[in-house]
């Protein structure tokens, strides 16, 4: 009599994993301003470390009135699944200990062997740097910040414009296994109104990629289909005609946005 035959377990998503498995609590991430909740979660075998962003825990903003932070940090996620760059960590709705919010993979950073942000001393940033702007550094001291002229950064520097990315700091950049690089925390994102401030200003008024062309046409199909029906149901039908606007706006100029004055261009602190 022949053995039964093994059926091999079923191949879990990381989104399936993170939206239907169960969470545990391993403790709070105090430096954030919202609760913040480190967890496990597992699903059918698997297992895998997140952050966990209740509802609950955010405080109000009052220039992001409608909405809230974790719908936002979702539907920063579907853009960049949209974009086909993988920019953010699979990022979930569903509810958990503390009711709903969002739930997104931890990823555990590395050190790369160059560093993404610098302060330099002088007036120009150098081979491979871009130049931020000067910053204050202490006893009357000020330094260029620069960030690296590097192709990732690029890109997430398109999706940030995209998103209308209010917060783009050097805390949010995490450097992967493998040469990858994530952007996190994209609470404060979305607005209506022009609320961009990042760190990534190095290529101001210069004229997009071809890849970065390619991307926001295939971006604005999207947002006609499926991935502007998936926005509608995570934003307001305002910020969602805005975000059409921002991509129409970066392919009629084919460039770079640089700071519009109407609103501080680096978010403080920068880190």
């Amino acid at each position: 009599m022949s053995a039964p035959e093994r059926i091999p377990p079923r191949s879990v998503t990381t989104a399936e994993l993170l939206a239907e498995g169960e969470l545990s609590v391993r403790g709070r991430i105090r430096e954030a301003s919202n609760a913040v909740l480190l967890c496990d979660v597992t699903y059918e075998g698997q297992k895998a470390s997140c952050v966990y962003k209740p509802v609950a825990g955010e405080r109000p903003l009052w220039d992001f009135p409608d909405g809230n932070l974790a719908r936002r940090e979702v539907a920063a996620h579907e853009v960049s699944e949209a974009t086909g760059w993988g920019l953010v960590p699979t990022t979930v709705l569903r509810d958990g200990p503390y009711g709903e919010g969002m739930c997104q993979l931890w990823i555990d950073a590395v050190s790369e062997g160059s560093e993404l942000l610098a302060l330099v001393d002088g007036e120009e940033p150098g081979d491979g740097w871009k130049a931020v702007g000067f910053a204050e550094v202490g006893e009357g001291r000020t330094a260029l910040l620069v960030h690296a002229d590097d192709e990732r950064l690029r890109r997430l520097a398109v999706l940030d414009v995209v998103i209308n990315n209010g917060d783009r700091k050097g805390g949010h950049l995490l450097p992967a296994p493998g040469g990858r690089l994530f952007g996190i925390d994209h609470g404060v994102t979305f607005n209506a109104e022009n609320k961009l401030r990042t760190l990534l200003w190095g290529w101001a008024g210069e004229k997009l990629t071809p890849e970065a062309v390619e991307v926001l046409e295939r971006l604005r199909g999207a947002l006609d289909g499926t991935l502007g029906v998936r926005l509608g149901e995570l934003i307001t039908t305002a910020e969602l005609d805005a975000t059409r606007a921002r991509v129409a706006g970066l392919l009629a100029s084919g460039r770079h946005p640089e700071p519009s004055g109407e609103w501080p261009a680096i978010p403080w602190p920068p880190v």
